[in-house]
């Protein structure tokens, strides 16, 4: 009979499935003015920094250097795919380690340019350091109205560059979502188990030749 073993963590597989359900909905409710992308993404926020603690104190392959590998491991692990011997890992594989980083980073960077873009119109946990709040405009000033028509066009400049990026970050991540759906199931596919299920109940079948140390 196939041995199983415990690999994923209960608090590992609850933050990857709520990840994936918080990050569909910001993503189709991705309107700055909908308060159910805002709240989503403080969602995702505080799951980023719970991930981030845990790889560092959670147990054996939750942690970061479980699966981050240098250049030449990873480079193996690419060699041994492509000649149709892959190496088996009971945890992340090179290539899904560095793709984990990768989307822990992209989404980073997502959720900071929609906080910068909230805080320029005063909202958000950003607003109090935002410095292109437009001042109130001064009766009688024809300086201070050329001033605040600067601070004007500087901020809406600044906006338009925000959003293209946060729009592009987004982007990017749904861009390594699909990757990494299509990584699992090539490997998957090459070790002969399910990925998706095991990621569900914890549990991995290794090969019978696999010796966990």
């Amino acid at each position: 009979m196939a041995r199983e073993i415990k690999v994923w963590d209960i608090l590992t597989r609850t933050f990857h499935w709520s990840l994936v359900v918080i990050f569909f909905i910001a993503y189709v409710t991705g309107d700055e003015e909908n308060l159910l992308h805002i709240y989503s993404s403080y969602i995702i926020i505080g799951l980023l920094g719970f991930r981030l603690i845990w790889g560092i104190v959670g147990p054996r392959y939750a942690r970061f250097s479980n699966f981050i590998f240098g250049i030449k491991p990873t480079l193996v692990y690419l060699q041994s795919v492509l000649i149709g011997r892959p190496v088996y890992y009971l945890g992340h594989n090179p290539l899904g380690g560095w793709m984990i980083i990768f989307l822990l980073v992209s989404l980073a960077l997502t959720s900071w340019t929609g906080l910068e873009l909230y805080a320029n119109e005063g909202k958000g946990p950003l607003a109090t350091t935002t410095r292109d709040l437009i001042p109130a405009v001064q009766a009688n000033g024809k300086e201070e109205d050329q001033d605040d028509e600067r601070l004007a066009r500087e901020n809406e400049k600044g906006n338009e560059w925000l959003e293209e990026l946060h729009e592009a970050t987004a982007g990017f991540t749904l861009l390594l979502v699909f990757i990494h759906i299509g990584g699992v199931f090539l490997s998957s596919w090459l070790h002969k188990e399910n990925l998706v299920k095991a990621m569900w109940t914890g549990y991995k079948t290794p090969p019978d030749d696999f010796k966990a140390d």
